[in-house]
């Protein structure tokens, strides 16, 4: 197994961006967070969390992000569990997303940027932030425009949850690490 302290290792390597390093620790959190909520190993989800974006930095492209890293992570010796967790993040890799664990990827990985997008421009941050307010920019299409609001509704449809309930649980992830997450 893989421990945290390697994957971080790894992300800090591979990612000099401190917003991507926050990034990677909100999904981190809302992964852990699953992993309790939905009986997964909350070790092994933490960390497809973590390093689900460390390539990012040097294979930005669609045809290279997270490809180019499940190579290198096979190449480590990876297990092969985190590997495709990690590439089930994102659509054109064309993991099929067949496990609660790489539903869960997907589904945290750009309601975590919303959030915070969303907390930035409060003056309190993520504390008590409702998912009301997030459904609420989430209508404004000029509002953080680079998140896909369609893979938001998704991931809370992959999970078997409402909406507003995937938003609640991932804002209470969140807020436990929000020093870290500089809201």
């Amino acid at each position: 197994m893989v421990s945290r302290d390697e994957a971080w290792v790894l992300l800090n390597e591979y990612t000099k961006n401190e917003s991507l390093i926050k990034h990677a620790l909100a999904v981190e959190a809302a992964m852990r967070h699953y992993a309790a909520k939905f009986g997964g190993d909350v070790e092994t989800w933490g960390v497809v969390g973590l390093i689900h974006d460390f390539d990012y930095e040097k294979f930005s492209t669609m045809a290279d992000h997270a490809i180019e890293g499940a190579k290198i992570l096979r190449e480590k010796g990876w297990p092969e569990e985190i590997v495709t967790g990690m590439l089930a993040h994102a659509d054109h890799t064309g993991e099929p997303r067949d496990s609660q664990m790489k539903k869960c990827i997907f589904a945290v990985d750009e309601l975590t940027g919303f959030i915070v997008a969303c907390s930035l421009v409060r003056p309190e941050k993520i504390e008590g932030l409702m998912p009301k307010s997030v459904v609420k920019r989430m209508k404004d299409k000029a509002f953080a425009r680079q998140v896909s609001r369609e893979d938001i509704r998704r991931g809370a449809e992959l999970l078997g949850l409402q909406l507003d309930e995937h938003i609640t649980n991932v804002i209470e992830a969140m807020q436990g690490i929000r020093g870290d997450l500089g809201l």
